[in-house]
């Protein structure tokens, strides 16, 4: 690499600092953590969104839970050496004042590391701050020409290149680290912007450096499926690529990385476990409270896509339990593959922006006629909640031809909202139930959507909307299930579960009867299933199987209930199931000759992507499949998506599906997708 493109790339990953500066300032702002000094250290200012603010949260906890076991460890004993903490690639993190308004600094020093502008930009900012160099007490500039930017008693910023390790061995003695005595080194995503040869000389420099140490770590990891590879698209936008991913994958990798380079010991884990494992519930239910939230899906991607480890080495640190062995985040990997699903692009004219779109809701009309509605998505240029419909009509051959269309006539209009549900009421019809227009506003209201297809075949359908029934707070939801039951002989709908404004997650359910459009009580018997809302609900024999969801305390779900007609009514029953299926949401599913399938959806317990998982309903077995994209555009996020079942043809039709990917953006599906079935049938 010529030194002109290095300087390029060094300048890209200096500008990933002000945004996450802007990030810390924001949060704190919102109340997540207690930081007085984010904002006295970059200038401006931002206001994140909650999935962001969600993100630097845990980022926050994760290393401070580390750095709080570092000093509580090493400051705890009278006469013991100064600790030292080596922040690299600090950027404007406040990590030195933070320790030192808690009084953590009377035994410790900060020693502070990043390329000379941005070292050199926080010590001048420092210095024209008074209630920062109240803080710091007296300080000076080091001599001209050297990296010392900045130099107080308890505080040294340094400008130096991480990949000059000789220099910044060097410096580091000048400004007064000592080897000997037990240190913290902090790497907040900063070894993933190295090439993998800098950064494994990095690590292995500090370990030969320091006889008793701890080595932090916080940054990306699992580039291989959809949302990794989505992460990895960001950053090489910003010219920034993250290096070494390909060779250290996951945590397990990460972990062997630090032992081969010479620390004697370690552990990684994702941000799911941290969160689950070493926040308290009541902190958790604090955070999940203070602003309203519905992006759970990418929440746990985020989290599952980025790692927090501790490295050791040394006599008294080797036995600091930074991560204690915990049993309250079992990993529920899914069982050894059964097959394969080959996934195609479904062929004929379905390109274009109207499928791009997530939350949406699908219906099969007729045979040949696929009716979506809302959602968020692309529509002439730009994401918003898409107010035009989409159909997928197919052709004499047998292609499928998608176009996208308004509403029709003087009367209602579609509201644009998103996680409803959508259900046929005949060839031409539809009924749409609950939903939201954001996370502080349901949609009301009762929608039918009637399709109308000339008999010139050159015209587009039109659709008409048409507003009715109570706007009473049944419907006050969204994320439910909305399933078609019968009890003596008459059609109901089934609506279940969902959130709502006031409620995270709702455990309740209603009948419509659909001839009348009125709400009727049956009796239901039985232990019901706990609240849950993004789950799956499909008929079967009369009945409606419930299938994973996201419950209280924002926990993936793995139980099955069937409400299962009877005589007087319906009686839930809980479905047993071996293996143990990986809990999960935002999926769909279907049965095929008795056989559950769940497809897709959003897991946290395990590393390995969802793909089908089969449950034969006779007997609770339960098999995985995986999904080979190798000929569909890459990557495919199988949440928020919706499907269609073609049991003759044993296909099945993925629509949609997406997400907002944390602060890389939106990524939308962009065609639809064909599930080959045809190897079930192998277990018939």
């Amino acid at each position: 690499m010529g030194s002109r493109s290095r300087e390029r790339r060094s300048e890209a990953v200096q500008s990933t600092n002000d945004s996450s500066a802007l990030s810390k300032s924001s949060l704190a702002a919102r109340g997540y953590v207690h930081d007085a000094f984010a904002a006295l250290l970059v200038p401006g200012t931002a206001r994140r969104a909650p999935l962001i603010h969600r993100g630097y949260y845990v980022r926050a906890r994760a290393v401070r839970h580390c750095v709080r076991a570092f000093v509580e460890r090493t400051c705890a004993a009278p006469g013991s050496p100064r600790a030292q903490i080596l922040s690299l690639g600090a950027g404007s993190d406040s990590l030195y004042f933070r320790l030192k308004t808690a009084g953590r600094l009377a035994e410790a020093a900060v020693w502070e590391v990043d390329f000379p502008d941005v070292a050199e930009r926080k010590a001048q900012r420092i210095r024209d701050t008074p209630d920062l160099c109240a803080l710091t007490g007296p300080f000076q500039r080091g001599d001209p020409g050297s990296n010392l930017c900045f130099e107080s008693s308890d505080y040294r910023i340094l400008g130096l290149d991480l990949r000059q390790l000789q220099r910044l061995d060097q410096a580091l003695a000048a400004a007064g680290l000592d080897a000997a005595a037990p240190t913290l080194l902090l790497a907040e995503a900063v070894l993933t912007y190295l090439e993998p040869d800098d950064a494994a000389a990095l690590i292995a420099w500090a370990a030969q450096r320091f006889s008793n140490a701890i080595f932090v770590v916080y940054e990306q990891m699992r580039p291989q499926d959809a949302f990794g590879e989505f992460m990895q698209q960001h950053f090489r936008h910003l010219n920034s690529p993250l290096h070494g991913l390909d060779r250290f994958p996951d945590a397990e990798a990460q972990q062997k990385r630090f032992l081969q380079a010479g620390w004697t010991a370690c552990r990684a884990m994702d941000l799911n476990e941290f969160y689950r494992c070493f926040l308290p519930a009541e902190e958790r239910r604090r955070v999940e409270n203070l602003e309203t939230f519905d992006e759970f899906e990418e929440w746990h991607l985020k989290c599952a896509h980025y790692f927090i480890l501790a490295a050791s080495r040394g006599d008294s640190l080797s036995q600091t339990l930074v991560f204690p062995p915990s049993e309250t985040f079992p990993r529920i990997d899914p069982a050894s593959p059964s097959g394969v699903l080959p996934a195609s692009v479904v062929t004929g004219e379905t390109q274009g922006p109207g499928l791009k779109r997530y939350g949406h809701a699908s219906v099969l009309l007729s045979p040949g006629v696929i009716f979506s509605a809302g959602g968020f998505g692309e529509q002439e240029g730009r994401h918003c909640r898409v107010s035009k419909f989409h159909m997928l009509l197919r052709d004499s051959d047998f292609e499928w031809k998608g176009n996208q269309i308004g509403s029709w006539g003087t009367g209602a209009q579609w509201d644009g909202r998103l996680y409803h549900t959508m259900t046929r009421l005949s060839d031409t019809q539809a009924l749409v139930l609950g939903g939201r227009l954001s996370p502080v506003t349901p949609a009301l209201g009762i929608l039918q959507l009637s399709y109308e297809k000339e008999d010139n075949c050159s015209e587009d359908p039109n659709v008409t909307v048409t507003k009715f029934g109570p706007e009473d707070s049944t419907l006050s939801r969204w994320r439910h299930s909305t399933t078609e039951v019968s009890c003596e002989n008459q059609k109901y709908l089934f609506v279940y579960g969902g959130r709502s404004v006031a409620e995270p997650v709702l455990s309740d359910w209603h009948f419509l009867h659909v001839g009348t459009m009125t709400w009727v009580r049956i009796p239901v018997e039985g232990e019901g299933p706990e609240g849950r809302h993004s789950h799956s609900a499909c008929s079967w024999q009369g009945g409606a199987l419930i299938a994973g969801g996201l419950g209280a305390s924002e926990e993936p779900l793995s139980s099955v209930f069937f409400l299962k007609p009877i005589t007087c009514g319906f009686l839930w029953e809980s479905i047993a199931i071996q293996p143990p299926i990986t809990p999960r949401y935002s999926h769909t599913a279907h049965v095929v000759n008795g056989k559950l399938l769940l497809v897709g959806g959003v897991w946290i317990h395990s590393p390995a992507v969802p793909g089908v998982t089969i449950i034969d309903l006779s007997t609770g077995l339960s098999f995985e499949y995986q999904i080979d994209t190798t000929c569909v555009p890459w990557p495919l996020m199988l949440h928020n998506h919706t499907s269609i079942l073609f049991p003759e043809e044993q296909q099945l039709l993925l629509l949609g599906g997406g997400g907002n990917c944390f602060s890389f953006g939106t990524h939308f599906n962009p065609h639809p997708v064909t599930l080959d079935l045809s190897s079930l049938s192998a277990r018939q």
